[in-house]
């Protein structure tokens, strides 16, 4: 793209527009007031390649939602959310509740979680307020924050298989 700027020196003026046939050559012409026009700049063109940071959608603290959020990206809850909430980032503001299983790549809780939390990576920052389980393969407490469940390095790895002939825990097998 080429930007292309105006020049009115003297140089310009062999290159000015025939005048009209009213106008005698020997009438001096008075140029017309310049206006101001928008400078015209290059502006790169978006490749396939170029990485894209990846966009967050925000639950503001006005609503409460109640049902399953699923997304593909990133979110950040301000507000509440009465149900399961999965993405790949989950980031829960110091004054936003949920009540239901956290699910993502990294959850960042600085709010309160009633439920559970699945996650690859997992920062509770001294605001934050959990009830339930964390599952995790990296997990940061910072100093301050509350948790009443428990906390298992298992995020990722897969159940083990029951035995043919081991019971179960639940006494399932007894009724049968």
């Amino acid at each position: 793209m080429t930007m292309f700027n105006r020049n009115d020196k003297a140089a310009d003026t062999a290159a000015s527009p025939a005048m009209p046939p009213s106008v005698k050559p020997d009438t001096p012409v008075t140029p017309a007031p310049e206006t101001k026009r928008p400078q015209a700049y290059a502006q790169p063109i978006p490749t396939g390649t170029a990485p894209q940071a990846p966009s967050v959608s925000v639950i503001s603290k006005a609503l409460k939602i109640t049902g399953q959020l699923e997304s593909t990206e990133d979110i950040q809850i301000e507000g509440e959310v009465d149900g399961d909430v999965r993405a790949v980032t989950v980031s829960v503001g110091q004054n936003a509740k949920i009540k239901g299983t956290v699910r993502g790549d990294e959850v960042k809780l600085s709010g309160t979680v009633d439920g559970k939390i699945e996650a690859k990576k997992v920062v509770l920052t001294r605001t934050a307020r959990m009830s339930g389980d964390v599952v995790h393969q990296d997990i940061t407490i910072e100093s301050g924050a509350f948790i009443d469940g428990h906390c298992r390095p298992e995020f990722g790895k897969t159940a083990p298989q029951a035995k043919a002939g081991a019971p179960k825990a639940n006494g399932a097998d007894a009724a049968a």
